[in-house]
């Protein structure tokens, strides 16, 4: 009797049992039938910078080999505007169904400590990294003209105090990274500078040649060639190393400021919620992409660096940048005016 009373309470728990873990087989294998499929049909990389600057270039360079990986076209959609926010809120509203990316660079990431909630989403909450795709040195320039006698960052910092704080330097804009950069430095180094910003890259090189600059804290690919044609002079590069187009240019850390280490870089984030598994296809081939003599070149010949990172690993730089340069922007009261 007792074995037969058993059996029957056994009967209705197994069938609840069932039945709870049903749906949740069924969802597993909804999910790895579509992980399977993906990707069935073009996917779209949105880009929140203008066309032809650094991340819009390595972007398509990585892109192209990536769309060879996966069998599937990668279209790049350019929404530039508000230091990548524009973009970035595009792909945060996009459905996560892992047909949408969007490249990170820096002033994305560091966007909401400049203008605030930025377009109802989060950096982190809203996205799921992916992996990292390249890393943007930047280097410390001058005109060799209006500033003949330096050579190296100790000349310019001298020449700085020399001048009592009114020698002028230039950025891409308020808030830029060449912006916190040359901040942070003046801080270490007890030093100071006047802030001229101009409304991107272009026009600041541009004045810089001209002279109506004397120095400039840039990413790499905006001055490399200009430095090459002896425009300007590069005293030294805020890496933690120096670059291979650039080896003879001392690192600010050689040049009396250990530790110092300040790079640009870009990476690759998802819609919160896309398939775990899609995640996974998509860095792999990000890292392959990466892993390519020819994707390297490409990338080195306009200034950046392959830069394969985990999710993970990503997620983590994302962390540490957002915090450093958040201080950095804090107790110099920087704006993006």
């Amino acid at each position: 009797m007792a074995s037969l009373a058993f059996r029957s309470l056994r009967s209705p728990v197994r069938r609840a049992l069932v039945a709870l873990a049903l749906p949740a087989a069924l969802s597993l294998a909804a999910g790895s039938a579509f992980a399977q499929a993906w990707p069935s049909k073009p996917i779209t990389l949105i880009v929140p910078f203008p066309p032809g600057g650094p991340t819009d270039v390595a972007s398509r360079i990585v892109a192209q080999k990536m769309s060879l990986a996966l069998k599937q076209n990668i279209v790049i959609d350019n929404r530039s505007g508000a230091s990548g926010t524009v973009g970035a809120a595009a792909a945060a509203r996009a459905p996560a169904d892992g047909y949408t990316f969007v490249m990170l660079a820096t002033p994305t990431l560091l966007a909401s400590h400049l203008y605030g909630p930025t377009g109802g989403y989060d950096i982190f909450k809203n996205f799921t990294p992916v992996g990292s795709v390249y890393d943007l040195p930047i280097v410390l320039v001058v005109n060799p003209k209006s500033l003949p006698e330096v050579t190296n960052l100790q000349g310019l910092i001298a020449k700085a105090k020399a001048e009592g704080g009114k020698l002028n330097y230039t950025t891409a804009g308020a808030g830029s990274f060449g912006h916190l950069t040359t901040e942070q430095l003046k801080t270490i180094g007890k030093f100071d500078m006047q802030h001229v910003p101009y409304r991107g890259s272009a026009p600041a090189v541009t004045d810089l040649i001209g002279g109506q600059v004397p120095a400039m804290f840039s990413d790499l690919v905006a001055v490399i060639p200009h430095i090459r044609a002896g425009k300007v002079r590069a005293i030294a590069v805020g890496s933690a190393k120096r670059v291979s187009l650039l080896p003879d240019v001392p690192t600010v850390a050689e040049q009396g400021f250990p530790g110092f280490d300040a790079t640009s870089w870009g990476g690759l984030l998802a819609p919160v919620g896309t398939p775990k598994d899609v995640v996974d296809r998509m860095s792999a081939a990000l890292k392959n992409a990466l892993a390519d003599k020819e994707v390297q070149d490409k990338l080195e010949s306009v200034g950046s660096f392959a830069a394969y990172r985990t999710p993970e690993q990503t997620g983590v730089r994302m962390k540490q940048d957002f915090e450093r340069w958040g201080k950095v922007i804090r107790d110099n009261h920087i704006t993006n005016q």
